[in-house]
């Protein structure tokens, strides 16, 4: 339950986009990987495979006009250890960078139009390059992080190209020649057995690069992410509300029991931060408030 719990409150804390994409990686590996060994003990595969396409992106137009979730859902699902292992570690070393200096917001739209441009450079290539058209007609799917993951690396590489790590053994390193080397190998990778993944890094890198172009220019392509975004938290705000409505109640006592308290000398300090916290659950519901904000609001209902 204290994992379930620990989900829970990753996703209710606001300002947490980059462990928000990661927890929903891990996640959805992990149930791929409950459902692989159960499918391999009951040795009945065709249930899997068929839940694997509806998560996969499929080479075939015609499957994904009937699946079109697929252009972002395959991003965010690993069948792999070292799959998701190095996906992740590349998200939260080079989207680190990009929280601090652009913010949550712009890593969640460059992680989504970096998959969404995978998607494009994926399709395109199979049903367009002569060589690859036959991966289309038998549908060839592609799963993973990577085109996501290398949009944010190479963003953070063009934003800042001079930021150096502290690589292993190799000691310190531009990030500039990290993403670039990273770029490379997916190149040299397309006639190496995962040619539908490299591809989609491509398309992926490609969108990085550009998305901090145009940010520089005083453009920003992720509006459409975060407006969408916003729309999406505004309803789950509103159901969220509706479910606390029972809440209301205590509520009211405690902004009264805040008048009160002015009226008998309570430091204004504490009566201004009860009453953010009360604003805070009129726009976002009580789940929205952290342990910290809940314990205060409680404390104060009490006095």
């Amino acid at each position: 339950m204290s994992i379930i719990q620990d989900i829970r409150t990753t996703f209710n804390r606001r300002d947490n986009a980059l462990n928000q994409l990661i927890v929903l990686n891990v996640v959805v590996f992990a149930v791929v990987v409950l459902l692989y060994a159960l499918a391999f003990l009951t040795q009945t595969n065709a249930w899997y495979a068929l839940a694997m396409r509806q998560l996969e992106l499929s080479a075939n137009l015609g499957v994904v006009a009937r699946h079109p979730w697929t252009v972002l859902t395959y991003a965010f699902v690993h069948q792999n250890f070292f799959h998701i292992l190095f996906n992740m570690l590349n998200l939260y070393w080079f989207g680190q960078i990009l929280r601090e200096y652009l913010g949550d917001r712009r890593l969640v739209s460059i992680y989504i139009l970096g998959a969404l441009a995978g998607t494009a450079a994926f399709l395109l290539a199979f049903n367009f390059i002569p060589v690859l058209q036959p991966g289309a007609v038998v549908g060839q799917g592609v799963i993973g992080a990577s085109a996501a993951v290398i949009a944010v690396v190479v963003a953070a590489a063009t934003l800042l190209p001079d930021y150096t790590f502290m690589l292993f053994i190799i000691g310190p390193v531009k990030i500039k020649w990290i993403a670039a080397a990273l770029v490379l190998i997916s190149i040299g990778g397309i006639n190496q057995g995962n040619t539908g993944g490299e591809i989609t890094h491509i398309g992926g890198a490609l969108l990085g690069f550009v998305f901090i172009k145009q940010l520089n220019a005083g453009r920003d392509m992720g509006r459409p992410i975060v407006a969408i975004g916003e729309w999406f938290s505004r309803v789950f705000s509103r159901q969220a509300a509706m479910r606390v409505t029972h809440r209301q109640t205590a509520t009211t006592s405690v902004r009264s029991g805040t008048s009160s308290a002015k009226s008998n000398g309570v430091p204004t300090a504490a009566q201004d931060e009860i009453d953010v916290i009360l604003d805070k659950i009129s726009h976002s519901g009580y789940e929205s408030l952290s342990k910290d904000e809940k314990q205060k609001l409680f404390r104060a209902s009490q006095q």
